[in-house]
Order: C-alpha cells, then structure tokens, then sequence
C-alpha cells in the first residue's frame, strides 16, 4: 500500500471515530498529531482532515444530492467518511486524477464496509465526477 493509501485509511478512520465521538474531524487530528500515544499521523492525512472539514456543507449537500434513494444518516458511517474523503480529492485535490480519487475511495469501501459499499461510492462519486468541472468551476 502506497504512502497516500496509508494517509486516505488513516484519515478515514479519524473522519470515522471523529463522527462516532461527535467531535470535530480537526480537533480530534490535533489530539492524535503530536501524541505520544499514536501512529504518527502523515502530512497528507491533516491535509484531507482538513479539507474534507473546510468543505463539510458542500460535500454533505453534493453527497445527499447524488446519492440516489439514500440520506446520509440512513448510510453507513464508514460509507459517508469514505465519501466525504473521496469527493473531497475529486473536487478540491488538484493533484489527484478523478480516477485515482474515485478508485482509491472505491478501495476503501471494500476493505472497511459491507459488500455493496464499493458498488455505492463508485456510483455515487461516479455521478459527481461527470460534472466535476462544472463544480470546479464555482467552488
């Protein structure tokens, strides 16, 4: 597993127990940044924590909107953190191919959630990619 793998698991885990713990994404990163107790916690992965919590309205409106027959809290809590992460590499992430943002999420989703969950995130992102520069466009 490559290096950003490692830091898009790690951050979906934080986004994941950040949620479950009915905390911010963010301050829970800082708890675990320089603790001693923790895995050390890469660059990249403050970088998605941070974005994916910069843009929370508008990636929880493009998911609820695009995410046919499902509201967000009637998802799996690991679905909706591996989608937050993933739309948040395809629309703000300009280093990051559309394809490689949609794959690395689709991963995700089969090694953390049930057996639909990759069917369901690459749809999902997979509809938001066809007008992600339209979306790219007014962001």
């Amino acid at each position: 597993m490559g290096a950003r793998s490692k830091a898009r698991k790690r951050a979906v885990d934080l986004l994941y127990e950040a949620e479950a713990r009915e905390m911010d994404p963010v301050t829970l990163l800082a708890e675990r940044v320089g603790s001693p107790d923790a895995p050390p916690v890469s660059d990249y992965t403050v970088t998605l924590i941070e974005g994916v919590a910069a843009h929370r309205a508008r990636i929880d409106q493009l998911i609820a909107e695009h995410a046919e027959g499902w509201t967000l809290p009637r998802m799996p809590a690991v679905d909706r953190a591996v989608l937050r992460l993933g739309l948040y590499e395809l629309l703000w992430a300009d280093d990051v191919p559309d394809a490689v943002a949609i794959n690395e999420a689709v991963e995700l989703a089969k090694a953390l959630s049930t057996d639909d969950s990759p069917r369901f995130v690459n749809g999902v992102l997979g509809r938001i990619a066809l007008i992600a520069d339209r979306l790219r466009a007014v962001r």
